[in-house]
């Protein structure tokens, strides 16, 4: 079994990444707020996730700009770009211009790195 804080530290703070279908909200599909895990930062809304079929949460754009930050990433011979917290500098994931409208692209992030508040 995975250690959960342990995994969220290593994705945070070291860029690693958790195992594809492995996090708790690939398939959430609860109305709410998803925020960073280390400072509480809103970051992402369930009105913009969608199904990318990846492994991850998917969402198609971040709830505020200013509020994520990217980054390129050349990494493992790929060229990518990363998405940090603006606020705690804590690894998110990626983003990638494969998603749908109306932005066209596809924030792939680590369940780890959020916690999620429902909508009450």
């Amino acid at each position: 079994m995975i250690d959960k804080n342990s995994l969220a530290y290593r994705v945070t703070r070291n860029g690693e990444t958790e195992p594809p279908f492995s996090g708790e909200y690939n398939n959430n599909k609860k109305k709410g707020t998803y925020f960073c895990i280390n400072c509480n930062s809103p970051l992402f809304s369930s009105k913009q996730k969608f199904d990318s079929r990846s492994g991850w949460p998917s969402f198609f754009d971040a709830i505020d700009k200013k509020l994520v930050k990217e980054i390129e990433d050349n990494s493992y011979g790929m060229k990518r770009i990363e998405v940090k917290c603006a606020k705690c500098d804590s690894h998110l994931g990626h983003v990638f211009p494969d998603g749908p409208k109306p932005t066209g692209l596809r924030y792939c992030i680590n369940s780890v790195s959020l916690k999620f508040k429902e909508n009450t």
